[in-house]
């Protein structure tokens, strides 16, 4: 078995090094032929993943969160070759959701020695360019977009609280935006929905940020989005929606509405999308999932 384990130095908040090497090191004991790859940058870390795929690697394991994971899955989608994931990042709400959380490098090795695998959906997003790329875990437009701009450009504090930070200090010019959403539903129906949101979102996972749940009941295996939309209330009754949504309770506002979807198109003037916390595209973008497009080593759900 050949294993190419990626450590990616320019993640926000760093990849463990160290469990790489763990992984490594349990993988070799195990017998599989194991590389550790160091990409410099996202484009290099892209290029790792790309060679080691073409040059017939059984296996790829990273240590990052979900925008290490992103790269992966560009590279990974539509393939046969599993991707294993040491969650090791500000945001690891993919990981989180295949059960991964506080799974270290021999952890996560053992999964790969095991060859203990499921297999996920992902989210496909397509610009109006006809560009393709793929994503894990949530889309995010909107406020939380303007929050993900906030927090990335933050130097304190490190790590997943400063996420809680930049959402208070947007909260000081929250405004409705004019939204376009068109929703292909579960059912095979369509619908659309027109007006100013604060938010539109859309998971193929359930949480992001710091750990909000903002698509608490999506499951990235069962063939569909959720979204959630998020229309413009007064400050202090949405301020009061947000501890809601670290536990999934908002979905019950009147404010919220949830959908299930095969596919969605967004479009509103000069919002940016963000998915797995990095910057995917300006909308209008159309988003659908991509079923059992990725296959992942995880504990059985």
């Amino acid at each position: 078995m050949r294993v190419t384990v990626l450590v990616n130095p320019a993640a926000r908040s760093g990849a463990h090094t160290d469990d790489a090497a763990r992984v490594a090191d349990r993988l070799r004991a195990n017998g599989a032929d194991t590389t550790i790859a160091r990409g410099g940058s996202a484009a290099e870390s892209s290029a790792l993943i790309r060679a080691a795929v073409e040059e017939g690697a059984d296996a790829l394991v990273v240590a990052g969160g979900d925008g290490t994971v992103r790269l992966a899955v560009q590279e990974l989608a539509g393939t046969e070759v599993p991707l294993g994931i040491i969650p090791a990042g500000t945001g690891n709400g993919f990981a989180e959701a295949l059960g991964l959380e506080g799974h270290g490098g021999e952890e996560v090795a053992d999964l790969v020695a095991a060859g203990t695998t499921r297999v996920v959906d992902l989210a496909r997003v397509t610009n109006t360019d006809g560009s393709t790329t793929h994503y894990a875990s949530v889309l995010a437009s909107g406020f939380d977009s303007r929050v993900n701009d906030r927090a990335n450009a933050m130097r304190w504090p490190r790590g997943a609280s400063k996420y809680t930070l930049a959402i208070l200090v947007e909260f000081l010019t929250l405004r409705g935006i004019p939204f376009e959403v068109d929703l292909t539903l579960a059912d095979g129906s369509v619908e659309r929905i027109d007006g100013e949101l604060v938010m539109a979102t859309i998971g193929n996972t359930s949480t992001y940020g710091d750990g909000i749940r903002i698509c608490p009941d999506a499951d990235p295996a069962d063939g569909l989005l959720d979204v959630t939309l998020v229309r413009p209330a007064g400050r202090l009754r949405l301020l009061r929606l947000m501890p809601r949504a670290y536990k999934g309770t908002h979905t019950t506002s009147p404010e919220v509405t949830t959908r299930r979807v095969t596919s969605v198109r967004l479009a509103s003037p000069g919002v940016t999308a963000y998915a797995d916390g990095d910057p995917i595209g300006v909308l209008p973008l159309t988003i659908e999932v991509a079923p059992r497009a990725l296959t992942v080593f995880a504990p059985t759900p």
